[in-house]
């Protein structure tokens, strides 16, 4: 065969682009990135600032003179309330953190079967699950109520939990990311005497990281945001965003205080996101598996 019919092998080709237009498409993404930041920049700055500067019109999105007094205000609105305020963050942290972890325990457990094993009425059930994703919340409220009526959970923690747990977006989730997973390493683990729990916790939950991770970032805010709404009536078993929701009440003179439960309402999941993203991005980029 002559040499000249072997195609000869080309490098890959590069991207060509000046100084110029990528200092413009730098500027270009600094302004969209300024432009999507300036809502939390106004936010944290109105925590800081003065009932004279809060009511500054055209609003300034800067405080010029930046005091601690609406901190100090909503602590002592706090302190006068005849339910610590320990007892809401615990309430709050109790649903947070266990809706969260057990909404991800249980999605990928019922994802794993359903993405792996041919089971009778796998594809309707995932279809049923499918479904579910059309309807809102506000639909199955009245539905949700009963059930939590029959079993007798209205006015407790797990009227807000369990719900939780069921969120169909997971499940979903879940099953598309395992189904990537190949089916020569999981039969490669059984060969050296894997049992189901065990590739199921040290093989399919660390290559569906990105999954979970993106569970906990949706599910974590929802729960933390959430007030009890008509499923908790105890005072001792309200949440932190009901307590300081009540404080911001007051009308205008609480418009400091206002600012700074705002703050303190989306510091918490903004956090967990910035410490997450990282981790879905890498995970994202570095888990790709082929046959």
């Amino acid at each position: 065969m002559s040499m000249k019919m072997i195609p000869a092998l080309r490098a890959p080709k590069r991207l060509n682009r000046s100084l110029t237009v990528s200092f413009l498409l730098f500027a270009l993404l600094a302004v969209f990135g300024a432009f999507m930041a300036l809502p939390l920049v106004y936010a944290i700055n109105n925590a800081f600032k003065p009932l004279d500067e809060l009511f500054i019109f055209p609003p300034r999105v800067l405080v010029s003179n930046p005091t601690f007094d609406n901190f100090y205000d909503l602590v002592a609105l706090m302190g006068s309330s005849w339910v610590p305020l320990s007892r809401y963050i615990g309430n709050t942290l109790l649903i947070t953190l266990v809706g969260t972890a057990g909404h991800i325990l249980l999605a990928s457990a019922a994802a794993y079967p359903l993405a792996k094993y041919k089971m009778p009425g796998g594809k309707t059930l995932f279809s049923i699950v499918v479904l579910s994703l059309m309807f809102s919340g506000h639909v199955t409220a009245i539905p949700n109520y009963m059930v939590m009526s029959w079993l007798g959970w209205i006015n407790t923690h797990a009227s807000i939990i369990v719900p939780a747990l069921a969120f169909p977006l997971g499940l979903f989730l879940m099953k598309q990311f395992m189904e990537q997973i190949p089916d020569a390493l999981i039969e490669a683990a059984k060969i050296d005497g894997a049992n189901e729990y065990r590739i199921y916790w040290t093989i399919v939950m660390p290559n569906v990281k990105p999954a979970w991770l993106t569970l906990m970032i949706l599910q974590f805010p929802m729960l933390w945001g959430t007030d009890g709404g008509s499923f908790i009536y105890s005072e001792n078993l309200k949440t932190l965003h009901y307590a300081l929701g009540q404080i911001t009440q007051g009308g205008i003179a609480r418009a400091g205080v206002g600012a700074a439960v705002a703050l303190i309402l989306m510091i918490v999941p903004i956090t967990l996101f910035i410490l997450s993203q990282s981790s879905v991005i890498q995970t994202m980029a570095t888990s790709g598996m082929k046959e």
